[in-house]
């Protein structure tokens, strides 16, 4: 190497880690290793996944739960592929990632090279941008560019494509370009006119409401929004992605909406006037069937990004911009009231129909009662099924960042890496993820990663032998045919584990939870706690028959 040259490699690493890069989560083939020597001589840290997905789950687990944006890195072809689920489910929930892949040589690309594939072509649709760099000169700016794009105006993934040979070609540092980024510019001051408009609507409803989407948390915008309910006293209700947007304790809190919500809060959605809805696209899962949805209000929509803005619910008065300055604005034109009338109403519904499960035996909202007694602000991370939905209903959560789930993509394996990622974002704190049995299977082999890296996540494996939520389904709609839902009972998830290296726990007795969860959690090391449940417990939608099914089909 010439002195004072630097090759395509090394160049990408020194600017990832003039982004501040801590941890990358990766799997090394033969397209990307030039990336890997040089990575052996970086101070960045690098997690060695069992599988591309979880590289890609982690990296979205440590971005939620730290609000940094999460590094994944891949080699070409079937390696690149694989991060797709992972990039897809970032995108979907808008969470800030960057993914760096291996390529063939630039002279193969097109001709069907081994382990060859338009990563960049398959990923446009699932992705803010990404980049097929040509010459090496490109990385440092390519790299600063794609972390601008992940982590400004609504966040998201983006991938860089770097081929082999690019990887290893030397150039001058000063032959680096840094042209100006154009066509981008998300808006982040709301109208102040707007902002008028909606803080009059406010003052003058009689019974409003706040929607909180997971773009409140995202915009760091979770006291904002807590001052605001308080003065105006409006009642708060959230979505799956918004459950860590507003503490669930708190006295405004109605809980999640929608298809599998609380009857309080889609009795507040039914009868608000007008509903502030932050952050949050109003998507299929939290409005049921459009025509029945907020029949009544008139809708207040704050977002970052304006295509979702009345993309599913016409918007009364749209307002496009960070949320965090919005609602900070709002608090501060509305005067402070009391809707006790509004509020009692709420109250008495919420009471007269109170959650349904079980909360005796080896039960999941036993479990999470149980678990809840045992730890003090735990980051809680579910994988996707009946347990998500359960911990969203019996795991309140009251600090920020400290629900993370796969919401719009509905990732069946995401729980287990995802909390990896989250533990080694943060390290003090105690990390739980709650898995069904389906989904454990999955990833299950990223608990190797947990012990090889002595990442001491707690992963509760939720076993009713079955699909849970496939089989909810065909329980409702399909005549109890269980086709193709039921899992034999050949696997000991607690064996498993232990065969990995962590600590395995199996739980069959109501009186073996309590032990199991203090033994885990006093570990000190990866552990994976699996729960025989003592029936099937179906998570029950509150809706009517009819629009259920119009809803479902």
């Amino acid at each position: 190497m010439r002195k004072g040259n630097v090759t395509g490699a090394k160049a990408l690493l020194k600017a990832l880690e003039a982004q501040g890069i801590e941890v990358i989560f990766g799997y090394p083939g033969g397209a990307n290793l030039p990336i890997y020597d040089e990575l052996s001589r970086s101070p960045i840290r690098h997690v060695l996944v069992r599988h591309e997905q979880g590289a890609a789950h982690m990296a979205d687990g440590y971005a939620r739960s730290t609000g940094k944006t999460g590094v994944c890195l891949a080699t070409s072809g079937p390696g690149a592929t694989n991060l797709v689920t992972g990039l897809a489910n970032a995108f979907m929930d808008s969470s800030p990632l960057v993914a760096i892949t291996g390529q063939v040589s630039r002279a193969m690309i097109g001709n069907d090279a081994f382990q060859e594939v338009d990563i960049t072509g398959i990923t446009i649709p699932i992705t803010k941008h990404n980049y097929l760099v040509q010459e090496p000169w490109e990385l440092p700016h390519v790299v600063e560019e794609a972390f601008y794009l992940a982590g400004s105006g609504r966040p998201g993934p983006v991938l860089i494509d770097v081929p082999r040979d690019v990887q290893q070609e030397e150039f001058s540092p000063h032959q680096a370009k840094f042209p100006q980024l154009e066509g981008y510019n998300p808006t982040l001051e709301g109208h102040p006119g707007q902002i008028k408009r909606a803080a009059a609507l406010l003052k003058g409803a009689q019974q409003p409401l706040i929607v909180a989407g997971g773009g409140v948390y995202q915009a760091g915008a979770v006291q904002a929004l807590r001052l605001l309910a308080e003065k105006a006293d409006i009642p708060v209700i959230h979505t799956l992605m918004g459950k860590a947007s507003f503490p669930n304790s708190h006295p405004l809190c109605l809980g999640l909406l929608g298809y599998h919500g609380r009857v309080a809060a889609n009795t507040a959605v039914s009868e608000a006037d007008v509903i502030l809805a932050v952050g949050t696209r109003l998507a299929d899962r939290s409005t049921g069937p459009l025509g029945t949805f907020a029949r009544q209000a008139r809708i207040i929509h704050v977002d970052i990004d304006p295509a979702e803005i009345s993309k599913n619910v016409p918007a009364f008065l749209p307002i496009v911009g960070d949320a965090k300055g919005i609602l900070i604005q709002l608090a501060g034109l509305l005067p402070p009231a009391k809707r006790a009338g509004w509020r009692a109403r709420l109250e008495e519904v919420a009471a007269a129909h109170p959650l349904r499960g079980k909360l005796k035996g080896v039960s999941i909202p036993n479990i999470l009662r149980l678990l809840r007694g045992l730890v003090d602000d735990p980051l809680m991370v579910t994988d996707v099924g009946r347990h998500q939905i359960f911990t969203a209903h019996y795991f309140p959560v009251d600090s920020e960042r400290s629900f993370i789930s796969s919401g719009g993509l509905g990732t069946m394996g995401f729980g287990l890496p995802a909390a990896i990622g989250a533990k080694v974002g943060n390290p003090g704190r105690t990390v739980v993820a709650v898995c069904g049995d389906g989904s454990f299977l999955m990833t299950c082999q990223e608990v190797a990663t947990a012990v090889a890296e002595n990442i001491p996540v707690v992963a509760l494996v939720m076993n009713d032998y079955c699909l849970g939520m496939v089989k909810q389904l065909q329980d409702s709609f399909y005549g109890k045919r269980h086709e193709s839902c039921r899992f034999g009972r050949n696997v000991d998830y607690a064996r498993l584990a232990e065969s990995m290296g962590a600590l395995g726990v199996r739980v069959t007795a109501e009186g073996e939870i309590e032990p199991a969860l203090r033994e885990a959690l006093a570990s000190g090391r990866p552990a994976v706690v699996e729960f025989v449940l003592d029936e099937p417990a179906n998570v029950y939608p509150m809706v009517t028959g009819a629009s259920l099914l119009e809803y479902v089909e």
